[in-house]
């Protein structure tokens, strides 16, 4: 996995969550229902990231696998060029990778299943399990573990294995980093039951689960769907590109620019901005950018018309110790 180099990774230890806060939010309980969590004046960000509202997610329970006696989504699907077979039965799958999450641009928005994404919910993104269909996903840094509800794909823009709600990487331990190495287990919601000493829910009005190979054979006739997930949904970092010591070329918007830091906390990065300002005239502005399912802020000075004034700009953010800045090319 990439990794933004000194300044950003300080930024990203130094307050990912750190934004401001407004009264707790109940998160809601049930996936599938209409009512989601967050403010009810929400607006969806045009980037990912975490929610500016404070949910304890050690109140939220995990996940509870109920058996589904109606009919899966498990049907073809072509996304970026790439056709995926979804498998029929997801009780016995296993595997070991990457875990990443999605969090506030896809809150309230329908899921590759019909139901509403809540980041404050207990559910997973997966590439070819059955929606839906329950696992335990297991951070294998720390041992931490919980029962996730899969009723959306995804993640397609990299090597990552599963895509969480945000509510379960914090449970995780990883929101804050943004990835973490895990074992995903399938789980069979009958025998989930039995080990809790009790029979399983009745699901009335439903037929009986079709046999797992009758069910694959049906998945596997039906037409290839057409599925485009959404623009930058699950993307990597944007890495700014630096310039070069023998890169003499400077030709107005699209030339040299300084940036002097970048932060989670998009206050932290207003704050700076405001300081900068203060002390030059050069164009200070601010410029966002994920990283790790994160958003961070970016603060820059420019367009930069020579190298001399821009070694003069860097000389005097450094006297003002208001950074460390480095030279970038526009996005």
């Amino acid at each position: 996995m990439r990794r933004l180099p000194g300044l950003f990774a300080l930024a990203v230890s130094a307050g990912l969550l750190a934004s401001c806060s407004s009264k707790p939010v109940p998160p809601a309980q049930q996936s599938s229902s209409s009512t989601i969590s967050g403010p009810s004046d929400y607006s969806r960000p045009s980037q990912d990231g975490a929610p500016w509202w404070d949910v304890d997610v050690s109140q939220i329970p995990d996940a509870v696998p109920t058996p589904h006696f109606g009919p899966v989504k498990a049907s073809p699907y072509t996304v970026l060029g790439k056709t995926y077979y979804p498998i029929g039965d997801g009780r016995n799958y296993r595997a070991t990778g990457t875990a990443s999450w999605y969090g506030t641009k896809f809150h309230g928005q329908p899921t590759a299943n019909g139901e509403k994404y809540d980041l404050y919910g207990m559910s997973a993104a997966h590439k070819t399990l059955p929606l839906p269909s329950y696992v335990k996903v297991t951070n294998l840094d720390n041992g931490k573990a919980v029962v996730l509800r899969v009723n959306d794909r995804g993640p397609f823009y990299s090597d990552r294995i599963i895509d969480l709600s945000f509510a379960a990487a914090k449970k995780l331990g990883y929101a804050e980093s943004g990835t973490a190495r895990v074992k995903v287990e399938g789980i069979d919601p009958q025998q989930w039951w039995a080990q809790q000493g009790r029979e399983a829910p009745m699901v009335l009005a439903q037929p009986k689960p079709a046999q797992t190979d009758k069910k694959l054979a049906e998945s596997l006739a039906q037409p290839v769907e057409q599925y485009t997930p959404p623009p930058l949904q699950h993307a990597g970092a944007t890495l700014p590109l630096e310039v070069r010591e023998n890169d003499r070329t400077l030709d107005g918007a699209s030339g040299v620019f300084l940036q002097v830091g970048a932060f989670a906390n998009p206050d932290a990065a207003q704050l700076l901005k405001d300081k900068l300002s203060g002390m030059t005239a050069a164009p200070v502005f601010i410029s966002s950018v994920i990283h790790q399912q994160q958003v961070l802020h970016r603060v820059r000075l420019g367009p930069i018309d020579s190298l001399d004034e821009a070694a003069r700009l860097e000389q005097n953010v450094r006297l003002a110790n208001l950074g460390q800045p480095r030279r970038v090319k526009a996005d």
